[in-house]
């Protein structure tokens, strides 16, 4: 019983870092790293005006790579930062930015989309719900270490 289970968790964690292979191909097309990527993706999502500290949260990214990616972005023309409270910083989209997105994210979004609707929705329900179990037990495993 303990083989099985251990080469089904490796086709899980197969599948998973898949999916993160499939977006890293999507960001090399893009000419961006995977960083910037999630950005764009999340300033998308999020909406402009959004600080550095909630595509931290929703990305899962540590601060300094978000930081030194918005550094690039910035450099590049795609964003600007506005002041907001003490330290805070709000990431608006350039007129550059703006045609990034519209050229490459929404159709990225869109594709996501198409595939996720292409479970019938107590699939998707169901995927959402074992994902969910499998984290939650996961996050309390590893905080045992």
């Amino acid at each position: 019983m303990q083989e099985k289970r251990n080469n089904l968790l490796a086709d899980f964690n197969r599948l998973y870092k898949e999916e993160d292979e499939l977006y890293h191909k999507v960001a090399s097309k893009m000419g961006v790293p995977d960083s910037v990527f999630s950005i764009f993706y999340l300033l998308n999502d999020l909406g402009e005006g959004c600080m550095q500290k909630d595509i931290c949260y929703a990305a899962f990214v540590n601060k300094q790579t978000v930081n030194s990616s918005v550094r690039k972005m910035v450099a590049d023309g795609y964003i600007y930062l506005k002041q907001g409270r003490g330290r805070d910083k709000h990431i608006f989209l350039t007129e550059a930015g703006k045609q990034f997105v519209e050229k490459y994210i929404v159709p990225v979004v869109q594709k996501e989309n198409e595939a996720f609707t292409d479970l019938k929705e107590e699939e998707q329900k169901e995927l959402l719900r074992l994902t969910n179990i499998y984290i939650e037990s996961l996050r309390t495993k590893l905080n045992e270490l």
